[in-house]
């Protein structure tokens, strides 16, 4: 069992599988910077908090319900949650956009369940996403290998966080997205990496010195200058 003052937020799982050097910069070197994306999502996010609780045709909703799992060491608030006649329990979390190709969304909303389940002592079989872009809900059914997954992930973040590891930057497509790409600054690892190239072919080669490339090393890495 964790203590309240161990316990992480459930949305750090969103930036862990994004990105494992975005979730450290967050949570670890406490950095943050917004970007359009973040503001849309923020202001998606306020908007299914906005409002009180209300009861309609045997469901009552409770909107920007706080969740928190001793067990598991998670704290977080659901954007929405339904709780139908007769027992039945039903999270909702809103996304601006449309359905990812990876599973942060269906994680996020699985471990919102997970704490759920702790505190209401029920069991959960689905909950929905709602897409600002498809203006619809998707259904997301809590099985074994989604929750499986999610204690992964869970898991892997702690570890992170406690062993307080910021893992190296690595330019991808997706650092175009990412609203601490000028923190990160993934392009001046790549030039790091291409002047540690150069200097390991000429200080760790063989001992026969025509093995040695004729090379200029402020020629080395100026490609990675560029802008890209």
């Amino acid at each position: 069992m964790f203590t309240d003052n161990q316990l992480l937020p459930i949305s750090a799982l969103q930036h862990l599988i994004f990105c494992e050097r975005q979730c450290a910069l967050i949570h670890v070197e406490q950095l943050w910077a917004e970007n359009v994306l973040t503001v849309e999502g923020r202001h998606l996010h306020d908007k299914a908090h906005d409002g009180p609780s209300e009861t309609a045709r045997d469901i009552r909703i409770a909107r920007g319900l706080w969740l928190k799992s001793n067990r598991l060491g998670l704290i977080g608030q659901a954007d929405v949650v339904e709780f139908h006649r007769g027992g039945v329990v039903r999270p909702i979390e809103y996304k601006r956009g449309k359905p990812k190709k990876d599973a942060s969304d269906r994680i996020q909303l699985c471990a919102q369940t997970l704490c759920l389940e702790e505190m209401l002592e029920t069991d959960i079989d689905e909950g929905f996403l709602f897409y600002g872009t498809r203006k619809r809900r998707t259904k997301v059914e809590f099985d074994a290998s989604i929750r499986d997954l999610t204690m992964r992930k869970i898991e892997r973040l702690r570890q992170m966080i406690e062993d307080r590891e910021t893992p190296t930057a690595r330019r991808m497509p997706k650092c175009e997205k990412c609203s601490l790409v000028e923190l990160c600054l993934p392009d001046s690892q790549r030039f790091r990496n291409g002047v540690a190239a150069w200097n390991d072919r000429q200080f760790h080669c063989d001992d026969d010195v025509d093995d040695v490339p004729e090379t200029d090393p402020f020629d080395i890495g100026l490609d990675l200058l560029e802008p890209r």
